[in-house]
């Protein structure tokens, strides 16, 4: 007990709605569930964890996290609500000190049991049917000034912490553990194959299909980790566990659970840390970013790029590069900064073609060739259209290469492709080439379950409007109306189409 108010807790409490005493009945009571019959907490020590800060023993920050997640909707883990022992409980900002959103950064003994209770609440949704949506974002600035010092230095490797008796070094958390054993390489081999079938079946299909399969699969890797492998497997799993979180984000982000996809970006950049792989870090952060841009936040973007870019260190490739510029340039054109974007545009065309090949990219590079930069380009500028409508021309221009690049299966990237060309052409004030791209565009996403295509969809008919006297384009906007779900509009302003 440290006599100071636990404020997360309080918050949370608030939101759910119930009282003390009603809190401590729904303790016990799920606590027997959970094979904890013995039990038995009361009013007053809800009150003290709540009003001095004190952390009650395990299982209750366990059970606490069930009964928030179950009612409020959304992942709860014992770190939202300021009940790890050896981290800090959060204060308000104004009272001398500044908090870090979310507990972030963690201590690194905490990456595997923080990745597995956070994997194990969300598969809890998935399994109940619960939404999982309801939760605040972090700002950028906010992630960037708790990350900032913590990706700038080196962690501390398995090799070189102190060795204890227990093989379980992390901290014991969630439900569902993995049983932690040793594994080897062909395992691990296993589990980064696993990788590239996820990565490809979401490049083709959307997130919303396979997500539980990847939280799933990132469950049971938290698990192995938390055993004290040799280095060299250590490093490996670490990177499995970057690449799952990687992919549950942008799953997470494609179907609109905004917060959960953002803890999982987070997570990667921890995971790809305590592998050693500061690039792959820097790029789940841009994750990050690009989620900012594509919610109408591109000020916190640019906030994210900056950490991303610093972050991500000297060893990235130029191609990784290339693709770090391309995101703040989105990110500059949502602001009207034609210029800026144009420059950073420049910078990432020099350092995409001078990529000699010679140094294999990394497997989560792999997806960014000549197409996604066109496609990116061709997204910024179309972006910039807004503010300055000649840009309109040169998205054309880079979307059609895009897509005469596009290799088969990667189809979400496809439509987003079509997207942009059709909005690029009712901006340009061609609405015969716009009406085919679209229409194009509509075809392609009867397959899809990405959410972020009906964003920019529903964006695109924005454009229609002006059109909606010519038969075809009317025709058009009938079938845009059809073919978005109904109420799948995201809060706040969407991202430009």
């Amino acid at each position: 007990m440290n006599g100071q108010p636990n404020t997360r807790l309080s918050d949370l409490f608030g939101l759910a709605g119930w009282s003390k005493g009603e809190l401590a009945r729904l303790v016990n009571r799920q606590a027997a569930a959970m094979g904890h019959p013995q039990l038995a907490t009361d009013t007053s020590r809800v009150r003290r964890w709540i009003d001095m800060g004190e952390i009650p023993r395990d299982p209750v920050p366990r059970v606490l996290a069930v009964l928030f997640t179950e009612r409020l909707g959304r992942v709860v883990t014992t770190e939202d609500l300021g009940l790890v022992r050896h981290g800090r409980v959060g204060k308000r900002r104004g009272d001398g000190s500044v908090e870090h959103p979310d507990g972030m950064p963690w201590a690194p003994e905490r990456t595997a049991a923080v990745l597995t209770e956070f994997t194990g609440m969300d598969l809890m949704l998935n399994r109940r049917g619960l939404v999982g949506a309801g939760a605040a974002l972090a700002a950028g600035s906010a992630l960037t000034s708790a990350m900032h010092d913590w990706l700038h230095t080196d962690p501390v490797l398995a090799a070189d912490a102190p060795r204890i008796d227990d093989p379980l070094h992390a901290d014991p958390a969630g439900f569902d553990r993995y049983e932690a054993a040793p594994i080897g390489s062909q395992e691990i081999e296993e589990l980064e194959r696993s990788v590239e079938v996820f990565r490809a079946w979401d490049a083709a299909r959307g997130g919303g299909l396979q997500r539980k399969a990847v939280v799933g699969q990132l469950n049971e890797v938290g698990g192995m980790l938390a055993y004290r492998h040799p280095e060299h497997l250590q490093r490996r799993l670490w990177g499995v566990a970057a690449n799952l979180a990687v992919l549950a984000g942008w799953m997470s982000h494609d179907i609109g659970l905004e917060p959960t996809a953002q803890k999982y970006f987070v997570i990667a950049a921890h995971a790809a840390r305590e592998g050693g792989d500061r690039p792959r870090a820097g790029e789940a952060l841009s994750r990050a970013a690009r989620q900012m841009v594509h919610l109408g936040k591109p000020d916190e973007a640019l906030d994210l790029m900056r950490l991303a870019k610093s972050g991500a260190g000297e060893e990235a490739l130029p191609r990784t590069q290339a693709m770090l510029y391309t995101i703040e340039a989105w990110a500059q054109a949502s602001m009207g900064r034609g210029q800026a974007m144009r420059r950073t545009l420049g910078i990432a065309e020099d350092l995409f073609v001078s990529d000699k090949g010679d140094v294999p990219p990394p497997s989560w590079m792999q997806m960014f060739d000549e197409a996604d930069l066109h496609g990116m380009q061709a997204l910024a500028y179309r972006t910039l259209a807004d503010h300055e409508e000649s840009a309109a021309t040169i998205a054309q221009r880079h979307a059609k290469r895009a897509i005469e690049l596009r290799v088969k299966n990667r189809n979400r990237s496809q439509i987003f492709d079509y997207i942009s060309l059709a909005s690029a052409c009712f901006i340009a004030d061609d609405p015969e080439q716009a009406d085919r791209y679209a229409r194009l565009a509509l075809v392609s996403m009867r397959a899809n379950s990405s959410h972020r295509t009906w964003d920019r969809l529903r964006e695109m008919y924005r454009l229609t409007a002006q059109y909606s006297g010519y038969p075809k384009i009317q025709d058009l906007r009938e079938e845009i109306k059809l073919a978005l779900p109904r109420g799948s509009k995201r809060t706040g302003r969407t991202a430009r189409a």
